[in-house]
């Protein structure tokens, strides 16, 4: 399968170059930056220091989506929608990890899984999905005795706040309780804020370092606690996850995915 990478320059793209390099099955087909970028015209492979492979980035992602069968985004909400609709004209299945879209952006997203596949996911790592498969059962069985708590940490250079796999969690945990995340959601504490409502669902971010992505879900009652954590020590995880995801894309007709497709949870 023919996989291109846009914004192939940053420190996700250039694992996803080198992962899609090691991988059977796979065949890098094009890479884009932004316009001005210093890496245009540069190999591809050498990005990754793995060697040439007679590529060069391009500052055009109609290129990457012309040249591809499927290409995986990890960019940002702007050029995100942008390339959804490049993957409606062109009939490119997409792999999108990018988080933080509003719901005007995610209506396009949806739009373009109506002419083309698309697989979204807040995290692209098998351990984490397989989180969000245990939270939604945990949930479940758990009443509203149980307050529920999402912890994230990340690196000091995210910008969007709570983490998309955070949410992601949330809306888990609302799917086993059978609620509508939205109604339920606690984002900000500050101040005297009274007790906690029963049948919340608390976020609590950290930021620092450079943390990969450490999610804890409590479950706390009177007496016990209940505590599932995933922690990625390594973006690598993502890049394996999104390739897995690419190729399980092949043959597939317009629709939109996930990973709990991929994984058949």
């Amino acid at each position: 399968m023919k996989i291109g990478i846009v914004g192939c320059g940053g420190r996700m793209g250039r694992m996803l170059i080198a992962q899609v390099m090691k991988t059977d099955g796979a065949e890098l087909a094009a890479g884009s930056e932004m316009e001005g970028s210093p890496l245009i015209g540069q190999d591809l492979g050498g990005l990754t220091g793995l060697g040439d492979v007679g590529i060069a980035v391009t500052d055009d992602a109609r290129d990457v989506f012309s040249n591809a069968d499927v290409v995986i985004d990890f960019t940002l909400p702007s050029a995100t929608i942008k390339h959804a609709e490049m993957a409606m004209k062109y009939g490119t299945g997409l792999v999108l990890g990018t988080t933080g879209l509003g719901v005007d952006q995610q209506a396009v997203i949806e739009a373009a899984s109506r002419e083309t596949c698309v697989l979204q996911a807040p995290n692209m790592s098998v351990g984490v999905n397989v989180l969000f498969a245990m939270t939604k059962k945990v949930a479940a069985l758990l009443d509203e005795d149980y307050d529920i708590e999402i912890v994230e940490m990340h690196h000091r250079h995210k910008v969007d706040a709570p983490s998309g796999t955070a949410l992601g969690l949330g809306k888990a945990a609302a799917a086993g309780r059978q609620v509508d995340l939205d109604e339920v959601s606690d984002r900000v504490r500050d101040g005297h804020t009274g007790a906690r409502e029963r049948g919340n669902i608390g976020f609590a971010t950290l930021r620092g370092g450079d943390v990969a992505g450490d999610h804890t879900v409590i479950f706390a009652a009177d007496g016990e606690r209940v505590e599932l954590t995933h922690k990625a020590s390594s973006r690598e995880v993502f890049a394996r996850g999104a390739v897995r995801a690419a190729l399980w894309l092949e043959d597939k007709t317009a629709g939109l995915y996930s990973m709990e497709d991929v994984l058949g949870l």
